[in-house]
């Protein structure tokens, strides 16, 4: 059943708008706990508009039956996400919460763990679901990545932008969009870039050992990125023939 069906798309319609709505109502909490400018504001702002509009394109362009618990916590997730946002926008103009930071930033990564499971034990995992999960994780480490680096150098961003330019790279190396297999130790790296940014950037550490962290989610990202294009490299071949052999 696609999701032409108007109850359907009535019901995924009422999901993307209350996380639009969720997103709107916890930008007014940090308004008024915090005094949040209206850089944070806008920030905030574009991004709720910005994944209710990805969203629902991309609800509407898939075969669901209906929107998902596993979803729904990605979209809790996500709502977390855009209050980091807002609030690391509103840093380049007064000092950030750093406690308010941490606490969503800390929610958003335990929930990472949980809408996995979710659609695991629902059984409604969906490539949908994948890839919202995996945008989501996206843009939260390259936004922590721009939190970092205004203490400890520009070169932190690589952390964040480094999922983007792979996406930009495939886009002239084809091969490079094969699918890889299931690793443990590329899950593992993704988790840990989320929770060495945050220590980070929680002020809790020393120069040095700040450093050192952030140092170290970048060694370990550099290395599973080149694991993977290795990897994609030597079975571009092989993948091609059987792209080859279905036609």
């Amino acid at each position: 059943m696609a999701l032409n069906n108007p109850y359907n798309t009535t019901l995924v319609r009422n999901e993307t708008a209350a996380g639009a709505a969720a997103q709107l109502l916890l930008l007014v909490l940090l308004g008024t706990a915090i005094d949040l400018g209206p850089v944070g504001w806008l920030t905030g702002l574009a991004f709720a508009v910005a994944t209710w509009a990805v969203l629902t394109r991309a609800l509407s362009r898939s075969w669901l039956v209906s929107f998902g618990a596993a979803n729904r916590v990605t979209l809790a997730r996500a709502t977390l996400v855009g209050g980091v946002t807002a609030l690391v926008a509103d840093s380049f103009e007064s000092p950030p919460p750093v406690t308010v930071l941490v606490a969503l930033t800390a929610v958003a990564l335990l929930l990472d763990a949980v809408d996995g499971q979710v659609a695991r034990r629902t059984g409604t995992s969906s490539s949908l679901g994948a890839r919202f999960d995996m945008e989501v994780d996206a843009v939260l480490i390259l936004v922590l990545s721009v939190y970092v680096a205004t203490s400890l150098g520009p070169w932190v961003l690589l952390i964040g932008a480094m999922r983007y330019a792979f996406v930009a790279a495939a886009r002239v190396l084809p091969w490079l969009n094969g699918q890889l297999p299931p690793s443990t130790a590329r899950k593992t790296v993704a988790a840990l870039q989320g929770v060495l940014l945050l220590v980070v950037g929680a002020d809790v550490l020393p120069y040095a050992l700040a450093f050192g962290a952030a140092l170290l989610a970048l060694t370990l990202l550099s290395w599973s990125f080149a694991r993977d294009i290795r990897w994609l490299w030597r079975t571009r071949d092989s993948r091609a023939e059987v792209t080859a052999g279905a036609r």
